[in-house]
């Protein structure tokens, strides 16, 4: 058994003082213990904090960050940026794959992400034919959370067509694109990828409407009786409006009418959402994953965040195409976007309550929810999943109760974060990954090799 004490410690009941946390050896809680002095052997912290999912990432695209920051002869969006980082990924080898996600993975955790949800796409070799293994490419997912001691919850995607109305895929589309029946196999051989890999979870991803038919989502998703279900949603005003010429409803309408959402389901981005898709959404038990580091560096738009919360949605966050990497910039951007759009201050707050706890606790809720991980609360029962705060950083300093959730992601960033632990397991310790030095190194190596 592992023995944490903490000087203050936020728990789903508040912060309270002088908390001693018991982790059993398979990773969970097993007790907690208010209003304690430290156990013999028990190791001192001085603030803590329950670690947050990332719950939307493209783990490959860590490698292209900065790549894309030319501007174009034309108007730039999403649809260029998607130019660039086909390019990119025709270069990837499996080997290079899971080197990046191991150094992203280390970048995660040393910013206080205690788990991930990797929405998987890039499946094949760069021919589009298929590794001996199926799942070769998501083995390399698998095996650089093992390394780096992430909590991963796998969303191995479904890339049907190319456009909607049954498209062809594109030749640049050639590395994911799979039928409904390869996609099966691709599934099962992910199961065994993750089969040694403690506390990890299995989903699906159905990459957006725009990849896959009726039938076809229909097929896969009904496949599929257990674990999350991700897609990407109304990210873009083009696939709005593309979405409504083909069907006469809205890319959230259409799924919400037709797909059966439910708690299951994780839209992510539903950036671009008429009053009534909001409070449908908020209703159906979804989770909307929201990136706004990515959103922003696209140009995509700001979420309807008041709104949604205001419907009683539940939300987390990503970090997408990883052109930077910090939990608490993603919640602060999130608070920003609203103020920006609204002209005010603290929109997501009510009178006398802290943004960055109300932002944190939901962020943590929807999390936990979206990748089906135990975690998001310090409590009996849940995984271990705990990030520890330096209370000499600068925006830290005499903080108490949730001015230290406050000057963490208003004034602070991931340099706040001083230890982290996943199940257990101790994985950030001073401020840097236990492994960090070789992770980089070999990140190093293969982007020099690929970039030259």
């Amino acid at each position: 058994m592992t023995t944490l004490h903490f000087d203050t410690l936020l728990l789903p009941t508040g912060w309270t003082d002088g908390v001693t946390v018991d982790i059993a050896s398979d990773g969970t809680i097993s007790a907690v213990r208010g209003g304690t002095t430290p156990p013999a052997g028990a190791e001192r912290q001085a603030i803590g904090l329950p670690g947050l999912a990332n719950l939307h990432s493209h783990a490959f695209q860590r490698g292209m960050a900065g790549l894309a920051e030319v501007a174009g002869p034309s108007k730039d969006s999403f649809w260029t940026w998607r130019q660039v980082m086909y390019r990119f990924l025709d270069r990837l080898t499996p080997e290079d794959v899971e080197a990046i996600a191991a150094e992203l993975y280390v970048e995660m955790l040393e910013a206080g992400f205690t788990s991930v949800g990797e929405f998987h796409y890039l499946h094949h070799a760069p021919d589009g034919g298929w590794y001996d293994d199926p799942a070769e490419m998501a083995g390399r997912i698998a095996t650089a959370a093992l390394k780096t001691g992430i909590g991963l919850t796998l969303l191995p995607v479904f890339y049907g067509q190319g456009g909607l109305g049954g498209k062809p895929t594109e030749h640049q589309q050639r590395r994911f694109a799979s039928s409904a029946d390869s996609f099966g196999r691709l599934v099962e051989g992910a199961r065994r990828h993750l089969a040694g890999l403690p506390h990890a979870r299995l989903g699906i991803a159905p990459h957006s409407i725009r990849a896959v038919t009726p039938e076809s989502l229909g097929a896969v998703t009904g496949a599929f009786a257990d674990g999350p279900i991700h897609i990407h949603a109304a990210e873009q005003t083009k696939e709005v409006e593309d979405c409504l010429a083909w069907s006469g409803r809205r890319p959230v309408e259409w799924l919400i009418e037709h797909a059966g959402v439910g708690p299951r389901w994780c839209l992510i981005h539903a950036t671009h959402m008429t009053e009534a898709e909001t409070v449908a959404l908020a209703g159906s038990g979804a989770v909307a994953g929201l990136c706004p580091i990515t959103e922003a560096n696209l140009g995509d738009g700001i979420f309807p965040g008041t709104a949604y919360l205001g419907a009683g949605g539940a939300l987390g966050v990503g970090s997408d195409s990883h052109v930077r990497v910090d939990l608490a910039e993603e919640l602060r951007l999130l608070e920003y976007g609203q103020r920006l759009r609204d002209r005010s201050r603290n929109v997501f707050g009510r009178e006398g309550q802290s943004s960055g706890r109300l932002l944190l606790e939901a962020a943590l809720a929807g999390g936990a929810k979206a990748l089906q991980r135990p975690s998001g609360a310090i409590e009996t029962g849940a995984v271990a999943d705990i990030v520890a705060l330096d209370p000499e950083h600068r925006a830290l300093v005499a903080a108490r109760g949730d001015r230290i959730i406050d000057g963490w992601i208003f004034a602070g960033d991931q340099t706040a974060v001083s230890a982290v632990w996943v199940a257990g397991r101790k994985v950030v310790a001073e401020g840097r990954h236990v492994d960090r030095e070789p992770i980089r190194a070999r990140f190093s190596r293969t982007m020099r090799r690929i970039l030259a």
